[in-house]
C-alpha cells in the first residue's frame, strides 16, 4: 500500500503526517456512494407515494419543535412556499443523491445536502438524546463529500474537470469534485 506524507498547517503550526491514499480514496468512494444513494433513495420514495399519498410536509413544518418554528410556521400557513417546498423536498433529496452518487457536481450538491441536513437537524429538534443524532451525522457526511471533493474519485467530475471548459475557467473547479 502506497503511503504519502503531507504537511498540514493546523491553528498556525504545521504537521507532518502520512496516510494512506488508496485507503482514503476507497473509503471517499464508498461515502460517497452511501450518501448518494441514501437521497436519491428519499427523494424517490416521496415521488413513488410509498404510504399512497402524495409527499406534504404541512404537518412536519406546523408541528415542528424547533428554534426556528416561526419560519416552518410561515412556510406551512403561505400555500405556496408549501406547495414549493413539496415540490422542492423530493426532487432536491433526488438530485442531490444522483449528482453524489454519479460524482457530478459534487461539491454543489454536497452542499446543498448540508443545507437540507441543517434545515432537518433544526427541524427535528428532538435532542432528548443529546445533541448528537442522525440528522447531524448527515450533515457531517455531506461535509466530507464536498472537502474531500469525492466526486474526483471514479466520478463523472474527473472528467469534467479534464475539459478544457474547465481549464479555462478553474472556478469551476469549486463545484466539481
Amino acid at each position: 500500500m502506497a503511503t504519502n506524507q503531507s504537511t498540514v498547517k493546523l491553528l498556525g503550526t504545521r504537521h507532518d503526517f502520512e496516510y494512506a491514499d488508496s485507503v482514503a480514496g476507497y473509503t471517499t468512494l464508498l461515502v460517497r456512494l452511501v450518501v448518494g444513494y441514501w437521497f436519491l433513495q428519499a427523494g424517490w420514495t416521496k415521488f413513488a407515494f410509498v404510504a399512497g399519498e402524495p409527499f406534504s410536509a404541512a404537518g412536519y413544518l406546523a408541528n415542528a419543535d424547533s428554534p426556528i418554528a416561526w419560519l416552518f410556521a410561515i412556510v406551512a400557513e403561505t400555500p405556496w412556499l408549501l406547495e414549493f417546498t413539496n415540490f422542492m423536498i423530493p426532487v432536491g433529496e433526488f438530485l442531490i443523491g444522483l449528482g453524489i452518487l454519479l460524482g457530478a457536481l459534487t461539491r454543489l450538491a454536497a452542499f446543498f445536502g448540508g443545507v437540507l441536513m441543517v434545515l432537518f437537524y433544526l427541524g427535528n429538534a428532538d435532542w432528548g438524546h443529546g445533541l448528537v443524532n442522525a440528522d447531524l451525522m448527515g450533515l457531517v457526511l455531506f461535509v466530507i463529500v464536498g472537502v474531500f471533493a469525492a466526486g474526483r474519485i471514479l466520478g463523472v467530475d474527473a472528467v469534467l474537470e479534464d475539459t478544457e471548459f474547465v481549464q479555462q475557467h478553474p472556478k469551476l473547479r469549486y463545484l466539481l469534485g
